[in-house]
């Protein structure tokens, strides 16, 4: 895949997963879904692909997803069957910031 941009759509090749890329990594990375790599939204999935098991955590539709470094930034625009993952590390659902206190 070429390089990761934001405002990228993105689908999953093994579940009905659908994405958009909101923070893109510098570096060049791969981004699974269901253990299979991410296509462009308008690619058709090979006739082959199928979901790993151990990589069915599940999107949410209007979440995001993260990872540690906070480098990569995914908003899942349609729920799927398969988790989301950089470089084989499985990215996390990111928390809402918290408000200031108003005393």
């Amino acid at each position: 895949m070429a390089a990761l941009k934001a405002g990228t759509r993105l689908k999953s090749a093994v579940c009905s997963s659908e994405l958009m890329l909101i923070v893109a990594p510098e570096r060049d990375v791969v981004l699974t879904c269901g253990g299979a790599p991410v296509i462009d939204l308008g690619a058709e999935a090979a006739a082959d692909a199928a979901l790993d098991p151990e990589q069915k955590q599940g999107t949410l539709m209007g979440k995001r997803y993260t990872n540690e470094a906070g480098d990569v930034e995914i908003l899942c625009t349609k729920p799927g069957e398969g988790g989301l993952a950089v470089d084989g590390t499985a990215l996390e659902v990111k928390g809402a910031k918290p408000l200031p206190s108003s005393d």
